[in-house]
Formats: structure tokens, sequence, C-alpha cells
């Protein structure tokens, strides 16, 4: 069975319904629900569906969430259909696919050096250092932000300033930046 969606609700809503698909093809940067928060939705409810991510992002942060979410391939939107063709097969026959560059940087990230796993503790963001980077990427204010939390101002102070030196940036601006590169936000 194929089934098409122009947003994350209707792919949502489509699985609800009973059209369940062994595989499914999800951009990162749909409308209404991202591929992250589809995927970790499916993996929550429909386990047994592999996924691939579609994504003009190709950043460590963005895997290491993929990976965390149960996605089984990550790919550029640029891939070659050959390319995605395989891609697919490798996944309804191997359960994985990562091209060579996305599994040597998986295999970086949990290569420990001389000063523990530092990289891969900088690519791993919790929940609540996501839902604070999306609102600093906001117009709202501190005091704001701190309200749609639920925190205290102080605590988004500490949330501020820890990731300012986890993600060796000075300003909101960068934390902004840095938000929108790795995928958190999109316009």
């Amino acid at each position: 069975m194929e089934a098409t969606a122009s947003n994350g609700i209707d792919v949502k809503e489509s699985v609800k319904k009973g059209i369940v698909p062994d595989i499914i093809i999800l951009d990162l940067n749909m409308p209404l629900m991202d591929g992250y928060e589809n995927s970790q939705w499916l993996s929550e409810h429909y386990s047994g569906v592999k996924i691939l991510i579609l994504s003009m992002y190709d950043s460590d942060i963005a895997l290491i969430r993929l990976l965390q979410h149960g996605v089984r391939g990550f790919l550029k939107k640029n891939i070659n259909p050959d390319e995605l063709r395989f891609a697919l097969e490798t996944v309804v026959n191997h359960g994985y696919y990562y091209n060579n560059n996305t599994g040597g940087r998986i295999a970086s990230l949990f290569n420990k050096t001389g000063h523990g796993n530092l990289m891969l503790e900088k690519s791993m963001l919790k929940e609540n250092e996501i839902s604070f980077l999306k609102f600093c990427s906001s117009d709202m204010t501190y005091k704001e932000i701190a309200i749609r939390m639920g925190i205290s101002t102080r605590v988004v102070d500490n949330y501020r300033d820890a990731l300012f030196e986890k993600l060796n940036v000075k300003s909101r601006v960068g934390l902004a930046i840095y938000a929108m590169k790795n995928g958190i936000v999109t316009i």
C-alpha cells in the first residue's frame, strides 16, 4: 500500500486510520508536525514502522535526535534516486541504512577521546534544552519563555548560560543560529 501526506498531522492521522506502512519516508521539516515529532510518535505507537528521514540538514545534533526516535536511515534531500532505492531496500532487508559519511560520523561521535566522550555529550541535547532553543529563536522575552516553560526566570538564565557554554555561543542570536543550522527550528 502506498500513501502520501502533505504534513506531519496528515501522516499521523493516516496511520491512526489504519494505513500503517512497513517503511515511511519523512521530511524532517514537514509543516504542523515535523519529522522529529512524527518519528517519536511512530516509535512510541507503531514501533514496527521503519522510518527514513530526508533532510537538507546534515548535523550531528539532528542525527542523534533522530537515532533517539528510532529512525532507521538519514538521507540528504539531494540524494540520487538510485541511492534512495538502495536505502529503501537496505532498510527493508537489513533494518538500517546509513551512507559511509553518516556511518563514519556516528562512529566518531561514540569514539571516546582522552577527554571522555565530549563530542557526543555536546551533540546530545535534552528535550528541555531543545524546547528552550525553540523559544529563544522566537521574539519572546526570557520572562515569557519562563512562563511558557513553567519555570522560573532564574532557571531560564541557567539554561541560557549552560547552552552558551555547551554550544560555544555567546548570545541569544548565537543560540538561534545554532538552532536553525541544526534543524531544531525552521523558517
